[in-house]
């Protein structure tokens, strides 16, 4: 491995035996770096297969070219994976789950609501259904309540009474409002499968502006940490390397080392200085903050079927409310004194035939009829990602710090006379210190 990465880090190959290990080298990362880019535009990005495939293919074969023919731009891209784990590789990370959150948690909270106003559509149109066909039941009681007293009074051949019978019309005709309800419930739909579409469609392409420009800050960054490596002497120098140890031993000035550990870290080491204890502090309060945001949406969704499914279970336990209409009517005819002492008739009653009918109707709420689509409970897959890619997340937050120190290492190896330059410059400023001391 030290002789294969011997070769790739050399400005110039050799000779013919170094030129094809590095052209080997600079194939297989190419390939590799290839297929993730395709299923990075494919899987993540949600772009067409045959443009993905374009795209990994022509960045594929300029990667080749310029991995195999620049020196410096194999430095920036190697350089690029351990900057992964810094903050723009986060931001990548964080897009990601933020893609994979809203396009398989939204489409749910959508579908539960659908399935909430389907169930309160279903009960209003039954309700109304069976209230309108109550009106049928006044007119059936109303028809026999009118024979009866038509009965009643037809002895009496001196009187002919007008039809007796009550006039009651109902609304028969409920076609109008079956009409009005499925055409507010096709509207509340289309709005709710609109929004649907306009918060994928925005995530879609708000989640492709933010890759591009993280993968082309990514870029950016590597390639400014190499300038200012090869610029500044001062820039990142504060580690104490294998060199510095055998420059100051070489020079019999190893205490220098000793006395500066406060100021002075290893690459290799484990001990974070407090700027960068600091800086893992706040990126870890706003990664929380994003983790909190997320939270909320799966919240929603659990929230959502809850109600749904309540409400699915609650209407199939509606009960049937009864409803009775009780008539009883009982009269008398009784004929006035002076006109029976005129004729000779004793005072008299004469009572009519009484009536006392009972009628049932039953008003029902929900029906098997009902189109109601069942609830769609969260996917627990969704939130285990998500979880373990905030795993991963909040890991970087503090391997940050060693995969900067990761970075110049692999500049160092790139460029190891300028490495030499830069321990000797901290040498001599230890050097000057210690003089002043």
């Amino acid at each position: 491995v030290a002789d294969l990465w011997w070769v790739y880090s050399k400005p110039v190959p050799a000779d013919s035996r170094e030129l094809w290990t590095l052209f080997l080298q600079c194939s297989c990362i190419t390939a590799l770096t290839g297929g993730l880019f395709y299923n990075w535009m494919f899987a993540s990005l949600e772009y067409p297969w045959h443009l993905s495939a374009a795209a990994s293919i022509s960045f594929s074969l300029l990667l080749l070219l310029t991995l195999f023919l620049v020196h410096p731009a194999r430095c920036v891209f190697s350089m690029t994976m351990p900057t992964l784990g810094t903050k723009q590789g986060r931001k990548l990370l964080l897009s990601t789950c933020v893609v994979i959150s809203v396009v398989n948690i939204t489409p749910n909270i959508v579908n539960n609501i659908q399935t909430i106003l389907q169930v309160i559509k279903c009960i209003c149109k039954n309700s109304s259904d069976s209230l309108l066909n109550s009106t049928a039941l006044l007119q059936a009681a109303s028809q026999e309540f009118g024979g009866a007293i038509q009965d009643a009074v037809h002895l009496f051949t001196f009187y002919k009474p007008m039809d007796g019978r009550f006039k009651f019309s109902s609304l028969q005709n409920t076609s109008s409002i079956y009409q009005k309800m499925d055409l507010a419930g096709e509207k509340i739909s289309r709005d709710f499968l609109s929004a649907e579409v306009l918060v994928k469609d925005s995530v879609r392409v708000g989640n492709r502006l933010v890759a591009g420009f993280s993968m082309l800050y990514l870029c950016f960054e590597s390639a400014w940490y190499l300038k200012n490596y090869l610029t500044n002497l001062r820039f990142d120098n504060f580690y104490i390397t294998s060199r510095l140890e055998r420059l100051a031993v070489g020079r019999k000035a190893a205490h220098l080392l000793v006395g500066s550990s406060k100021s002075l870290i290893r690459p290799t080491g484990l001990r974070l200085s407090r700027e960068e204890g600091v800086q893992c502090l706040v990126q870890a309060l706003l990664l929380t903050l994003a983790l909190l945001l997320l939270l909320l949406l799966v919240a929603m969704e659990h929230f959502a079927f809850s109600v749904a499914d309540a409400a699915v279970a609650r209407a199939a336990q509606f009960s049937v409310v009864p409803i009775t209409l009780h008539i009883k009517y009982k009269a008398k005819i009784g004929i006035l004194p002076p006109f029976t002492k005129g004729f000779g008739f004793p005072p008299e009653e004469f009572p009519l035939r009484d009536f006392e009918q009972n009628y049932h109707h039953y008003l029902i709420s929900s029906s098997a009829h009902c189109r109601i689509s069942p609830p769609v409970p969260p996917n627990p897959s969704v939130l285990l990602v998500v979880g373990l890619l905030f795993c991963i997340l909040y890991s970087t937050v503090f391997l940050e710090t060693y995969a900067r120190r990761l970075c110049r290492k692999t500049a160092a190896s790139f460029f190891p006379s300028w490495e030499e330059k830069r321990v000797l410059y901290l040498y001599r400023k230890l050097a000057r210190r210690q003089q002043k001391e």
